[in-house]
């Protein structure tokens, strides 16, 4: 689907300008996503896993929720939509725990597509069951529940097992890291 976002400059101040999101993936200009991560208080991080029909990463397991921020749309409420469409969790903007802002710069298809994005990250714990939520087809291929030990084995050994882009692992780590504090408190 090509939607409308804003664009921002590479510092990630808004420009005022939107564009498709064809054309800010043509033209490399910088815009913003939400990355919403998913925990349990037993210790778990839900991962997705991103459609075989996807070009970027296909079949990649990853963050809980991730999608483009519509043109006009606040960062929150591009969270609790993009959360509603690809896993069918209905969320309040209070349940969502803003912990960072991480800048990915990345060349995809043989240099087609020049992804310059600011990911807008947020928490929020996982209130049911994993298998009450309801996968979006063409985004989302499955979903699972893995511990925090299990997920610092898959960063570990990112190079091999297709489970996290490998050039990220201190941003993986980062969002580990908040959820585990998240839950000490």
């Amino acid at each position: 689907m090509d939607e409308y976002i804003d664009i921002v400059n590479s510092s990630g101040e808004p420009t005022g300008k939107s564009a498709l999101k064809s054309e800010a993936h043509k033209n490399g200009w910088y815009h913003n996503t939400i990355h919403l991560w998913l925990y349990t208080t037993k210790g778990e991080i839900l991962l997705q896993q991103r459609s075989h029909k996807k070009v970027i990463y296909p079949l990649l397991w990853d963050v809980s929720v991730a999608g483009h921020i519509d043109s006009g749309e606040t960062f929150i409420s591009a969270a609790l939509r993009e959360t509603k469409e690809e896993i069918g969790l209905q969320l309040e903007a209070n349940h969502l725990q803003k912990i960072g802002v991480f800048l990915h710069e990345t060349n995809y298809a043989e240099g087609k597509i020049k992804d310059n994005e600011y990911h807008q990250v947020y928490i929020s714990e996982l209130h049911i069951d994993i298998n009450e939520l309801l996968p979006q087809e063409d985004e989302v291929e499955a979903l699972k529940l893995v511990s925090f030990e299990e997920f610092e084995d898959l960063l570990t050994n990112s190079e091999s097992n297709h489970h996290f882009i490998p050039s990220n692992k201190s941003y993986y780590s980062f969002v580990l890291n908040a959820i585990k504090d998240r839950l000490k408190t």
